[in-house]
């Protein structure tokens, strides 16, 4: 056995003793992710440097105008997308439980001079660490996977909407993560939210490698689930949109259609890719009324 595997068969030992705090084998995941991912050619910040921009026509089509509205970004990674809702004119909030992420975040924030806030928190904890409300709440692209309850996931969301406000979410399809990609292609997962996926990492979806292995937990949700995650707050669905390609070359077999346009060979080119929607939070019959209630 090499020093890599003994280092991580310790780390899997620590894990055994607490299989469920998920929470800790995930932040030390993704902050070794931060580093790898920053000098990565997939994220390629020195180009983002120059263009101040690392969004996708999904999102921006459908978010649509966000100068002088407020927006948090949850699970933002280092904050590029963040900083672009900024450079687009929204005063903008990003969060994320890596906090190697956040520090890069900040300073991506100041060597650009785009103004931003930025909090290290999870999702279910982000009340004890944020305040206020937002005129837009964002998610996007491998993000919802990481959370095993989408009923608290959606109280969070609905919890930082002003009224008349909405949240919108563009995500990897549910269905790509029924298949074992590195296996090919086998069936291997449910559809459904039924258990943790708890796997060993040793590269990043990008292609870069971790410096050493890392045990990650994650879950598969469903349409349905997610949906009716949000509408049980009271939100009210405005669209639900599916693409029949990836915007990022991030799995395996993947084959560039035309540019930014990924999909997969056949036959899984015949799948879905990616879904968005968007739910607003309707004002309160009281401000409908225009009536003013005095205590």
């Amino acid at each position: 056995m090499n020093q890599r595997d003994k280092e991580y068969e310790e780390y899997k030992k620590e894990q055994e003793k607490e299989p469920n705090d998920y929470l800790e084998a995930n932040k030390k995941m993704w902050n070794s992710l931060t580093e790898a991912h920053r000098d990565s050619n997939f994220y390629n910040v020195a180009q983002f440097k120059k263009d101040r921009n690392s969004l996708n026509a999904i999102e921006i089509n459908e978010v649509g105008d966000v100068k002088g509205k407020s927006l948090l970004h949850l699970q933002c990674h280092f904050g590029m997308d963040t900083l672009s809702w900024a450079n687009m004119g929204a005063k903008v909030t990003g969060m994320d439980m890596s906090d190697a992420s956040i520090e890069l975040a900040g300073e991506l924030s100041r060597e650009i001079e785009t103004p931003a806030n930025f909090v290290v928190s999870d999702v279910y904890s982000l009340r004890d660490n944020l305040q206020g409300e937002f005129d837009i709440v964002f998610t996007s692209y491998g993000a919802i996977g990481w959370l095993p309850d989408l009923n608290k996931w959606a109280e969070i969301v609905a919890n930082y909407i002003k009224e008349g406000g909405f949240f919108y979410m563009v995500e990897f399809h549910p269905v790509i993560y029924m298949y074992e990609w590195g296996n090919n292609f086998a069936l291997q997962y449910s559809y459904f939210n039924e258990s943790s996926i708890v796997e060993e990492v040793e590269q990043s979806y990008t292609g870069d490698r971790h410096k050493q292995k890392q045990v990650s937990y994650s879950w598969n949700h469903s349409i349905s689930e997610i949906i009716n995650s949000l509408l049980s707050q009271g939100l009210q669905l405005e669209f639900f949109n599916e693409y029949e390609y990836s915007v990022y070359n991030c799995f395996p077999n993947l084959k560039e259609i035309e540019k930014g346009k990924f999909r997969f060979k056949p036959p899984y080119d015949k799948l879905p890719h990616t879904f968005s929607l968007k739910v607003r939070k309707p004002f309160s019959k009281k401000k409908i009324s225009g009536r003013i209630d005095v205590d």
